[in-house]
Order: structure tokens, then C-alpha cells, then sequence
């Protein structure tokens, strides 16, 4: 099963998205996971690769299974990792060889053609807090055909506003 780290940039309201050029959807920046890397050091340096910047205070949003099934097969199964950043130091490049890259309103994730399942983790990244796990069934040309999500929130002791 592959893994794969993806990174979402929050910045002064706005997300920075990656626009592949196949089926014009947007996503986080990010890619598989190098043996020996951790989860948060592939995200950083996916993210670095396609963007040319280093985001800041990167930290875990999201862990999910995605399942890409023909009729009853399974042809593709992964673990995805989803990271957000409060920022980035330097300015991303326009243009790499996975898409174009364009900071847009965190708003704009509810219309913005991407996957439906990407969606949904993408706006829980953004807008909530605590972490998010699920599962997302797809066809073979990706349109959804299930998904579950659970969500936890760490609960300090002492801390009121947590309940």
C-alpha cells in the first residue's frame, strides 16, 4: 500500500492549490513517501518540491484510506496524510511540472473542481479544528462512491472551552 503526505498553506485567508493540468482538478501539493521518511517530513518535502517554499508550523490534520475500485476490485489503495501549514516563507513559483499553483480563497474549496473526497478533507483541514480519519471509495475514473469520516479532538485537562 502506498503512502502518501500532502500539505495544505493557510495564508492571510486563502489556501495555495495545486492545478493538475490532466483533468484540470486542484489539490494540496504533496506525493508518496520516501522509505525511512516520517509522515510530516514527506509532507514538508513534497510540499517544497512543488512549491519552492517552506511552509510553517506544519502539523497532522487528516489520515485516510483511499480505495480506488472497478466494479467490486480494488485496483488502487493508499494511506493519505494531510497536513496543514499557518504560512509559507518565501514566494511559491507559478508553474512546476505537476500543475499550476495559485493561492485561492479558503471559500473557493467548495466549488473548485477536485475530488469529491479531496473536498471534504481539504474544507475540514481549513475550517475545523481536531483531526480527521475516514475512508473514500472511488471509482476508476474517481467519482466518489463512499466515504466515512470520524473526527477526535485532543482534550486537555483544565481546559474548559474543550467541554
Amino acid at each position: 500500500m502506498q503512502r502518501i503526505a500532502n500539505l495544505l498553506a493557510i495564508q492571510d485567508g486563502q489556501v495555495l492549490l495545486l492545478k493538475k493540468p490532466r483533468r484540470g482538478w486542484y489539490v494540496a501539493p504533496g506525493g508518496k513517501m520516501e522509505s525511512g521518511e516520517s509522515i510530516v517530513e514527506s509532507a514538508v518535502r513534497e510540499f517544497q518540491e512543488e512549491t519552492n517554499v517552506t511552509p510553517k508550523n506544519a502539523h497532522l490534520k487528516g489520515v485516510y484510506t483511499i480505495v480506488v475500485k472497478d466494479g467490486d476490485q480494488v485496483i488502487e489503495e493508499w494511506m493519505l496524510f494531510t497536513f496543514v501549514a499557518t504560512g509559507v516563507e518565501g514566494t511559491p513559483d507559478k508553474e512546476n511540472r505537476e500543475g499550476i499553483l495559485e493561492w485561492r480563497p479558503i471559500q473557493d474549496l467548495h466549488h473548485l473542481p477536485m475530488a469529491e473526497g479531496d473536498r471534504k478533507i481539504l474544507l475540514f483541514a481549513a475550517l475545523n479544528k481536531g483531526i480527521q480519519y475516514g475512508t473514500c471509495i472511488y471509482t476508476k475514473d474517481y467519482e466518489l462512491i463512499e466515504a466515512k469520516y470520524q473526527t477526535s479532538m485532543e482534550l486537555i485537562e483544565g481546559d474548559e472551552s474543550h467541554g
